[in-house]
């Protein structure tokens, strides 16, 4: 009987721990609704960014990635949630970079001189979008070369 008892305490210990790591874990990853407003980005490429990805402006963050699909034009379209204490302006510049080489993508924001600020659900309209790391690593094998990157320029001095 005493033996029964044990194994019930036990249990219930193990189970108390399991459920305060749970609690801990949802609550230090953020993973509550995002408290903020709604602002569009349309990219042409959105390579690794995932929902749930981080937005950053100046390398702190300021809200996160909740949804993407694509629309009629074959556009990336990325729903982010912005703090309600950061304010858009107008003119804001988006575009998709990488945390590491390891992976890890997110929405970089910089902010532009406009005094106008976004309503919420509006569309930023300067974008970038993701460059594949494979485009990135032929232009570092084929510096002069086709390697889908823009086409190189030539000094004026040197044309004829």
């Amino acid at each position: 009987m005493s033996r029964n008892i044990v194994e019930t305490v036990i249990g219930a210990i193990v189970l108390c721990v399991a459920i305060a790591f749970g609690v801990y874990a949802f609550t230090a990853t953020e993973a509550t609704a995002p408290k903020g407003y709604d602002i569009l980005a349309r990219f042409s490429r959105v390579d690794g960014l995932k929902r749930g990805a981080d937005v950053t402006m100046a390398g702190i963050k300021v809200g996160t990635v909740t949804g993407m699909e694509l629309d009629k034009d074959y556009y990336a379209v990325v729903r982010m949630s912005i703090r309600n204490d950061v304010k858009l302006t107008t003119d804001t510049f988006a575009k998709i970079s990488s945390e590491s080489l390891l992976g890890g993508t997110s929405v970089s924001l910089e902010i532009g001189g406009s005094e106008q600020v976004l309503a919420p659900g509006s569309t930023i309209t300067k974008t970038q979008g993701a460059v594949p790391f494979t485009e990135l690593l032929s232009l570092l094998v084929q510096p002069g070369g086709t390697g889908g990157g823009a086409p190189r320029e030539q000094n004026p001095k040197e044309q004829k």
